[in-house]
């Protein structure tokens, strides 16, 4: 057994973490307009620098990429501007932050699309999905299958968010190849039925996500550059009738990049980690720098994940929502604020930068 604590310091790359505890990305879809990170981000970031590392959430590389209403974009210089606000602010707590890089491929609605037209997919297979748009869930849009021409411009959509997000004081970036968005869409073949190149065997159909990271990675350093992958998760309609061995290829190309990390989705996001069969230890064995856990995660769980030497860092996610001062409250394992569901997706201040911390000596 490993005596690793969740509370010691951890180095990720060049980077020094507090301790082994990662905030996941959460969507919360409070941009403004030009999709600008809003006014109640840097608080709420802040609030939660204590964490090792922040991932900041999902952030469309191209309006093409979006797929939910409010959610911040990293393509233009308004957006990186309040990008740096927040940055700024994390960086005088103390905190490290990284911000993942998103295209939602198929998952979106005309309404959310560039002139109105369809989102893009591997294929033209709409998604048993739903998206949130007009302030509820409506179902997401036929989309069409992308051409061959176009898919360099994706690479070079995600390349130029990561310059961006560094010109925006971020620490890296996290490729999303995870939730049946484009890139994991590419990779399993309940979304991707092509013929071509990207298309068929499982070392076309993780092309693109390859290409993508490689040029990430070429672009800020893969010193500052990780991906989160969710194997099994059948989040937005995804399914795959090979996980493992796709997988198991994937991670084995990821780690020839030198990537900083691995976010890996044990089972189902927010879901059952037991939904389906997979060896979350064959990607641990596979990939040689700092594999993150992620999905259901207690103190507890932690605990035997780190001292199994099965993980090095634990992301935790909603937790972080209504509890600003998530480590502190696991350190003196003291009783978790509840989420708020009305005030998830949208809104101001109210459920996002509002949840109160612990009163001195409270548990």
């Amino acid at each position: 057994m490993i005596d690793h604590s969740l509370f010691e310091p951890y180095s990720l790359g060049a980077i020094q973490l507090a301790n082994r505890i990662v905030m996941a990305p959460l969507t919360r879809n409070r941009a403004v307009a030009g999709f600008v990170p809003g006014p109640f981000a840097a608080e709420y970031y802040t609030q939660r620098a204590t964490a090792g590392l922040l991932i900041a959430e999902a952030t469309q590389v191209s309006q093409q990429g979006q797929g939910y209403q409010d959610t911040p974009g990293i393509y233009s210089d308004a957006q990186i501007a309040g990008w740096r606000t927040v940055t700024d602010r994390v960086h005088a707590a103390g905190g490290r932050i990284f911000l993942q890089l998103w295209h939602v491929g198929r998952i979106s609605h005309v309404d959310l699309q560039p002139g109105g037209n369809s989102p893009v997919g591997p294929s033209a297979i709409r998604a048993d999905a739903k998206t949130f748009f007009g302030g509820k869930f409506v179902d997401v849009s036929e989309p069409r299958a992308l051409e061959l021409d176009e898919l360099p411009g994706i690479v070079e959509d995600f390349r130029r968010g990561a310059a961006n997000a560094i010109a925006a004081g971020f620490d890296g970036v996290e490729v999303h190849g995870a939730n049946g968005y484009l890139l994991d869409q590419f990779a399993k073949d309940g979304a991707n039925t092509r013929t071509d190149a990207y298309g068929g065997s499982i070392e076309n159909r993780a092309r693109l996500m390859l290409e993508v990271t490689r040029a990430v990675a070429m672009e800020v350093g893969p010193e500052r550059t990780g991906i989160r992958i969710a194997p099994v998760t059948p989040a937005n309609g995804i399914s795959d009738s090979h996980p493992q061995a796709l997988f198991d290829h994937i991670v084995g190309e990821l780690d020839k990049l030198g990537l900083v990390y691995l976010h890996v989705i044990e089972g189902a996001t927010g879901g059952p980690r037991d939904i389906a069969s997979f060896d979350y230890a064959s990607l641990r064995q596979r990939f040689h720098n700092a594999y993150i856990a992620n999905n259901g995660y207690t103190l507890e769980l932690a605990t035997k994940a780190l001292a199994a030497d099965a993980a090095d860092l634990i992301a935790f996610g909603r937790p972080f929502i209504a509890n600003p001062d998530l480590v502190e409250r696991l350190r003196r394992g003291a009783r978790l604020n509840e989420i708020d569901p009305a005030t998830l997706y949208g809104g101001r201040a109210e459920g996002y930068s509002d949840y109160p911390a612990l009163a001195a000596g409270t548990l």
